[in-house]
């Protein structure tokens, strides 16, 4: 079964880290990384692998959280993946994600 990144929920994810920082700053943060090859990712584009793996660390999330058609997504849990593809909503206010985030983790913690 071939794998896939879904370049699309990585895109948006950054974005909305990012939030209204520059490009430049959020490479800065990330290190080894350009800010033109961030930009590039935000428009859609694959990044190396270690391109990948930084930009992760970053958003805190499994690089397993990007992977579509593979056996490894499946081993994601269902709240990482929740949260992944809440951080890349585009319509809700960063504080409005932040309060669903919040809300989230009470209810998986609370088992």
């Amino acid at each position: 079964m071939e794998s896939t990144l879904d370049t699309e929920l990585l895109a948006g994810m950054l974005k909305t880290k990012r939030g209204s920082k520059g490009l430049r700053a959020v490479a800065e943060e990330i290190g080894s990384v350009s800010f033109t090859t961030l930009s590039r990712i935000e428009q859609g584009r694959i990044p190396d692998v270690d391109t990948f793996i930084r930009i992760c660390k970053w958003l805190e999330v499994s690089t397993e959280t990007f992977i579509l058609n593979s056996s490894l997504s499946k081993s994601v849990s269902a709240k990482d993946r929740i949260v992944a593809h809440l951080r890349a909503e585009k319509e809700l206010s960063k504080d409005h994600v932040n309060m669903i985030l919040n809300m989230i983790d009470l209810a998986y913690n609370s088992k």
